[in-house]
């Protein structure tokens, strides 16, 4: 990509700064760029804690090591893609605030069955430094928000998206309930790809295909030849319903047996790859409406975030003292068309908030308030009045279907978003000039470590 001597002239300066800020030439020799990525750098140190934990956690899963030369590439892909978006959340001003962070860990240690002090004994005792995971998970919220900002606020589906798919399920317009788990591996091309490139990717493809088919472990296929996200998680996509799976995969999937592996199937982004690892069927779903209110509080010039949440924390005491929520809806909340009802939002579905808002909301009891939560709107203190509970009616059936067009296209729009902006980005990758890890758990062969040192 080209970029103007101007953009060039920056990036070096912020290299520069290495200099000023106290590295000497030794330690700069030490730990030496492995890539730019825009106005910023990937440091050897970062990349080699990054495949350690990486094959720390493939040993963990009895997944065999790829060999370092694709492992290190695979990795650092990784870091440059999030590298980018860490960057765009930065520009734009998101950021996470350490209650934010302590609830999300807190939310980890529980699904591992750990209290929290226990889960980080446990991060010790694998060696990752408590710190340096503290900021991976804040990034990934940051990142997470990003995506929202940029790729889910702007999906809209229309009824007439909906009537069509309830059509396709059938004339009874069920939405089906079968669940599958996927194993998905992607080759990539370029956004405007040349016949070549597109010829080259396929023929790739196709020899994965007969790889897999010819006994190749899919996860081992996966870390080694696929550009997918998930890729060093072997490619497993977890359990999703039909219309939770991208179109252009869900039209192969549904004849699919199990066990079975598919030809390389075309998209925008490249050439897929799934294997059908596991079906499952559920049973029957309901609708539960909510009746809610919430104050709003919005950051400014002259109000930090911080200001913004304490304001809310102190307005929930005066509610939990008996000051009556819709008085102060009215004359404090910044949402005004809802600040006038005392802050009622009326009966909502599930799907019409946004994420953060919906999911804290869903955790309440009724009568119970929140905490303060922060959405890109600001901050809301939120309380549940009431919930209504419906079996399958024509209105629940087509609020699925609406939701669940909504996963399909956040899956698509964000594949093909991060494709964009990797392509955009100005990245130089110094790889060759590094070693691929620390030494830890290397296997033995051609590939080792020392491939890769001066």
């Amino acid at each position: 990509m080209m970029i103007s001597s101007f953009k060039r002239g920056v990036r070096f300066a912020c290299l520069a700064l290495f200099a000023v800020a106290g590295w000497s030439a030794a330690e700069a020799a030490v730990d030496r760029i492995v890539a730019v990525v825009d106005d910023g750098v990937i440091l050897e140190s970062e990349l080699v804690r990054k495949v350690d934990e990486i094959k720390r956690s493939l040993r963990a899963s009895r997944t065999s090591l790829p060999p370092d030369s694709i492992l290190v590439r695979q990795v650092l892909e990784r870091m440059i893609v999030d590298k980018i978006q860490l960057q765009m959340a930065e520009k734009m001003g998101i950021q996470v605030d350490d209650d934010t962070l302590r609830m999300a860990v807190s939310q980890i240690a529980q699904r591992n069955n750990l209290t929290p002090d226990q889960f980080r004994r446990s991060l010790a005792q694998e060696g990752l430094d408590y710190g340096d995971f503290l900021e991976q998970v804040r990034g990934e919220i940051a990142m997470g928000r990003l995506r929202a900002s940029q790729v889910n606020n702007q999906i809209k589906i229309s009824d007439r998206e909906v009537e069509h798919y309830l059509e396709v399920q059938g004339g009874s317009g069920a939405v089906a309930d079968r669940e599958y788990r996927l194993g998905h591996i992607l080759v990539a091309t370029p956004r405007e790809a040349s016949p070549d490139e597109v010829k080259k990717a396929r023929e790739r493809a196709d020899k994965v295909v007969k790889e897999l088919k010819a006994g190749l472990d899919f996860k081992d296929a996966s870390i080694r030849y696929s550009d997918d996200p998930q890729a060093l998680e072997g490619g497993d996509l977890g359990w999703r319903k039909l219309s939770e799976i991208p179109s252009h995969i869900a039209e192969v999937v549904g004849g699919m047996k199990d066990g079975e592996v598919s030809d390389p199937i075309r998209s925008p982004g490249g050439y897929h790859i799934v294997k059908m690892m596991a079906m499952r069927g559920v049973g029957e779903a309901k609708l539960t409406k909510t009746h809610v209110r919430h104050i709003l509080i919005k950051p400014n010039e002259v109000q930090s975030d911080e200001d913004a949440k304490n304001k809310l924390l102190a307005l929930k005491t005066r509610i939990e003292n008996g000051d009556d929520f819709g008085e102060l809806a009215r004359g404090h909340s910044d949402d005004k068309g809802s600040a006038i009802k005392g802050g009622d939002l009326g009966w909502v579905k599930p799907g019409a908030l946004v994420p953060p808002f919906e999911e804290a909301m869903n955790a309440l009891d009724e009568n119970q308030l929140s905490d303060p939560v922060q959405t890109q709107f600001g901050w809301h203190l939120i309380q549940v009045l009431e919930r209504q509970e419906s079996s399958d009616t024509n209105e629940v059936l087509k609020n699925r279907a609406r939701e669940e067009l909504f996963k399909r296209k956040v899956d698509e729009e964000t594949e093909l978003w991060l494709r964009k902006i990797r392509d955009e980005a100005y990245v130089e990758i110094r790889l060759d000039e590094a070693p691929a890890s620390s030494g830890e758990d290397t296997p033995s062969g051609e590939d080792s470590p020392e491939t890769f040192m001066r």
